[in-house]
C-alpha cells in the first residue's frame, strides 16, 4: 500500500518530495548520500526531514500490519461487520485501533466475563437503557441457578455494564483528551526509604501537570520509581474526569440511572483509569526519551565536530598520581613510538626526573604538541608541563576530554591495535590522537561512554543507540574522511560501506599501497558500482592527482567542473580556492534535467573550500591556576572555562575545580532562551562568573551574562 498521502499530510512536504525520497530509499540509497548528492530529487531535504520520512513509511507498515492482523482475528470470530470493517481500514492511530479491537479481543477470566457465564447480560443490557424505575424486580428474575440472591445479580450486571463502558471508543477518546489537558504526575515517597531516597528529595511529594513537566524531572521521577524509592501516578482530577464520562452514559435520574453511575465509578477505577493512565505513563516517556535523546545527540555532534590539531606529532600524558603519569610519544598517523612513566606528583613527587624526561621526548621524537588528559591529576599535570619543564623550542601544551578513554583502552579494538601493551598505555594513546583528530578516535568507543549526555541509562536504548549511530553516521560523512589513514572503525560509517567493506578497504590499502584515486576502490573485493557511488562523494585523497578527489564534489559531476574549467579556459588547479573567479560564475548553463542549480551551487562551493577541514582548529585553553577544586572557589569570581555538557535547563561548565559548575538557562544571556545551544557549544571556552558554592553537596552555579557585563 502507498502511504505517501498521510506522510505529506503529516509532514508537511510535496507528493513528489516524499515520492522520490522513498524511491531513493528503497534502491538502497543512505540518507547523508540523498541530502548530499541527490537535491534535485527531494527537494533539497536535508537529513533530519529524510530521516522522519523514513519513520513514518515505517509507522504506517506497523499500523497496516497491525490493522491486517486485527481483521483477521475478528473476521475468524465471525464478528466482522462492514460497518466495522470500515471503520478499522480509516484508522491509523494505533490506541485507537487498539481501542476498536477492544471488544473482539480474547481476555482472560473477568468479572465481566463470569457475570455473562451466569447469564446477567440481558439484565445489564436491561438497566443500561436507565427506562425501568426498578432494577431490583429486573434483578429478581435473574435470582436463580449460581446467582443467590438481588445483590449478586446486580453486583454481575454492573461488573458488565463496567466492561462495556471502558469498551466505548467515545468514553476512552473523552478521558484521553481530558488526561491530555489536565492530568497531574504525583509522586510520593514509600514510607522507609528517606535515606536511600536522598538524592531525589525533591520529589518526595510532588504534582505537576504532565503536559508541563520538562524532561530531565519526569526521567528523575521514573529513575526514583524503578529504585522502589517513589510511587508514581498520572490521573487528572477524579470528579471532573467521572462528570464527563457520565455525560457518556448516564441518561436519567432514576435507580436505574444510579446503577449505571456505580459501574460508571468502577470502570474508571479498575478498568478505563489504569488503561489510560499507562497509555499517557508510556507516551510521556517516549516524549522524555526523545528530548533526553535529541540533547545527547546534539552534544555528541558537537563533540564530534571538535577541532582537531591535525597530523602531527604528540606526547600524551594519562595523569596520575599514586601510579604516576603514562606518557606516549605518537607519529602524525597515530602509531605509538615510545611509552613511558614519570611521578611528578605526590607521593613520589619525583618532579625534577619527570620533567627532564619530558623535555628529553619532545626532543628525542621531534614532538609538535603536548596533549594532557583532564582526568584525576590534570590540573596538577598541566600546572607541571607549563611550570617545569623546559623545552629547547616551543611546544604547545593542551588540555583532552578524556571521557571514555578508559572504555576504549579496555575494549577489543584497543586490544587489537595494541595487543602487547596494557591498558593504561592505549589510554595514554586514545587521549593524544583525541587531540589530533577527535573524530577518529571517538568513533571507536560507544557514544554512551563518551559522558556528554544525561540520563542516557533511562531512556530507550535502542532508540538511543539508533540516533547516536546516525549522528556518528551524518558527522563522519559532513566531515569526510582521508581513504589513506582512516581506520576501518571510521571507514565503516562512510556511507555505502559498512564493517566489511571497511575492512576490505584497509585490508588493499595494505596489500598495494595507498589509493592513487577514488576510482580505485572499484578495486576492492566485494565494493560495487551502488557502494562506490554511495561512499566516493565522502572519501578524500589529499595526494590525488586529480583534486577533486581530494573534494566533496562527487564523481559522477566531475565532467560538470572540467565543462566549467573548459569554459573559463584554465585548469582544474587552477579553480580550487578561487572564490572570486568561481563567484560571478554563472551556473545555469550547466543545469541539465539530473543536474540543477542546488547541487551546481553546492560544487562552487566545494571548489572554494578543497582540502579545508570544516572543524577549524584546536585553540590552547588554561584554567585559573588559583582553582584546584571545589573549597577554592569564591563568590563573584569571573574565571575562564569550557562547556563539559549541555540540557535543556542549562549548560555544565569545568573551570578546573574538579566539579562542574551549572549556568542555570536564564543565566547564559539577557534574552529569553528556549534552548542553551542558541548560546552556547559544547568545548566551547568561555568566561563565566561564580554565583554560589555548595561545597557539602557538591553544586556550583555559574553565570555566563553576569561575566560579560
Amino acid at each position: 500500500m502507498n502511504y505517501n498521502t498521510f506522510i505529506v499530510q503529516k509532514l508537511r512536504l510535496t507528493e513528489k518530495q516524499v515520492a522520490n525520497t522513498l524511491a531513493l530509499l528503497s534502491e538502497g540509497a543512505t540518507i547523508p548520500f540523498i541530502a548530499r548528492y541527490r537535491k534535485e530529487r527531494t527537494g533539497s531535504l536535508d537529513e533530519v526531514q529524510i530521516q522522519e520520512i523514513k519513520e513514518q513509511q515505517a509507522y504506517f507498515e506497523k499500523v497496516a500490519a497491525r490493522k491486517a492482523s486485527i481483521l483477521e482475528s475478528i473476521k475468524e470470530q465471525g464478528k466482522l461487520s462492514a460497518e466495522l470493517e470500515a471503520q478499522i481500514e480509516a484508522c491509523w492511530d494505533l490506541n485507537e485501533l487498539e481501542d476498536l479491537y477492544l471488544p473482539y479481543k480474547q481476555k482472560r477470566k473477568t468479572r465481566a466475563s463470569v457475570a455473562r457465564e451466569k447469564g446477567l447480560e440481558p439484565l445489564a443490557g436491561m438497566i443500561m437503557k436507565q427506562d425501568a424505575r426498578d432494577p431490583e424486580s429486573l434483578a429478581l428474575s435473574f435470582v436463580k441457578g449460581e446467582v443467590q440472591d438481588i445483590d449478586e445479580a446486580l453486583s454481575g450486571a454492573r461488573d458488565i455494564m463496567a466492561e462495556w463502558m471502558n469498551e466505548r471508543l467515545s468514553a476512552r477518546n473523552t478521558l484521553r483528551r481530558i488526561f491530555e489537558r489536565e492530568a497531574q504526575i504525583q509522586a510520593k515517597l514509600i514510607k522507609g526509604k528517606e535515606a536511600e531516597a536522598e538524592k531525589y528529595r525533591d520529589y518526595f511529594d510532588f504534582s505537576e501537570a504532565l503536559r508541563r513537566i520538562p524532561a530531565h524531572r519526569l526521567l528523575a521521577i521514573r529513575r526514583a520509581e524503578n529504585e522502589k524509592l517513589l510511587r508514581v501516578s498520572i490521573a487528572p482530577e477524579e470528579e471532573r474526569a467521572l462528570d464527563s464520562l457520565a455525560r457518556i452514559f448516564v441518561k436519567g435520574r432514576n435507580a436505574c440511572s444510579e446503577q449505571v453511575e456505580l459501574a460508571l465509578k468502577d470502570s474508571y477505577k479498575r478498568l478505563m483509569k489504569p488503561s489510560i493512565e499507562t497509555e499517557f505513563a508510556q507516551a510521556s516517556k517516549l516524549k522524555a526519551d526523545t528530548e533526553a535523546i535529541a540533547v545527547f545527540a546534539e552534544n555528541l555532534r558537537q563533540l564530534l565536530l571538535s577541532p582537531p590539531l591535525g597530523p602531527k606529532r604528540i606526547l600524551a600524558i594519562d595523569p596520575g598520581f599514586r601510579t604516576g603519569c603514562k606518557v606516549v610519544c605518537i607519529d602524525e598517523q597515530g602509531s605509538l613510538l615510545h611509552n613511558d612513566t614519570i611521578y611528578p606528583h605526590p607521593p613520589q613527587r619525583d618532579t625534577a626526573k619527570a620533567a627532564a624526561k619530558i623535555a628529553h621526548l619532545a626532543e628525542a621524537y621531534k614532538i609538535d604538541a603536548i596533549a594532557i588528559g583532564n582526568g584525576t591529576a590534570g590540573r596538577e599535570t598541566e600546572e607541571f608541563v607549563s611550570k617545569k619543564v623546559r623545552f629547547k623550542y616551543p611546544v604547545q601544551a593542551f588540555v583532552v576530554n578524556e571521557a571514555g578513554a578508559s572504555i576504549y583502552s579496555a575494549s577489543s579494538i584497543a586490544r587489537a591495535e595494541f595487543p602487547n601493551y596494557d591498558v593504561t598505555v592505549r589510554g595514554a594513546v586514545s587521549i593524544g590522537r583525541r587531540l589530533m583528530d577527535p573524530l577518529a578516535e571517538l568513533v571507536k568507543i560507544d557514544p554512551k561512554s563518551i559522558g556528554v549526555g544525561q540520563y542516557q541509562h533511562d531512556v530507550d536504548q535502542n532508540q538511543l543507540k539508533a540516533a547516536l549511530d546516525r549522528v556518528v553516521e551524518q558527522v563522519v560523512n559532513a566531515v569526510g574522511v582521508n581513504l589513506n589513514t582512516a581506520s576501518k572503525h571510521l571507514l565503516e560509517y562512510v556511507s555505502g560501506l559498512g564493517p566489511k567493506l571497511a575492512e576490505n578497504i584497509v585490508a588493499y590499502r595494505e596489500e598495494h599501497g595507498a589509493f592513487k584515486s577514488r576510482a580505485a576502490l572499484l578495486k576492492v573485493p566485494k565494493l560495487g558500482p551502488k557502494a562506490y557511488e554511495q561512499a566516493a562523494g565522502f572519501l578524500r585523497i589529499p595526494e590525488a592527482e586529480n583534486p577533486l578527489d581530494n573534494s566533496g564534489v562527487h564523481p559522477e559531476s566531475y565532467v560538470i567542473v572540467k565543462q566549467i574549467a573548459k569554459d573559463l579556459k584554465k585548469p582544474i588547479h587552477d579553480l580550487i580556492g578561487q572564490k572570486e573567479i568561481l563567484k560571478d560564475l554563472d551556473l545555469k548553463p550547466y543545469c541539465t534535467e539530473e543536474v540543477g542549480l542546488p547541487t551546481l551551487e553546492d560544487i562552487k562551493s566545494e571548489l572554494s573550500k578543497v582540502g579545508r577541514d570544516p572543524r577549524g582548529a584546536a585553540k590552547i585553553f588554561q584554567f585559573d591556576p588559583r582553582i584546584r577544586s571545589i573549597s577554592d572557589l569564591q563568590e563573584g569570581m569571573i574565571l575562564p572555562g569550557i562547556v563539559s555538557n549541555i540540557t535543556n535547563f542549562g549548560a555544565f561548565v569545568d573551570v578546573g575545580a574538579k566539579q562542574v559548575g551549572l549556568v542555570h538557562v536564564s543565566e547564559l544571556a539577557d534574552r529569553f532562551i528556549r534552548d542553551p545551544n542558541e548560546v552556547v557549544r559544547l568545548q566551547e571556552q568561555v568566561q563565566v562568573k561564580v554565583l554560589s558554592v555548595d561545597v557539602p553537596r557538591k553544586r556550583v552555579q555559574l553565570s555566563l551574562k553576569q561575566a560579560q557585563s
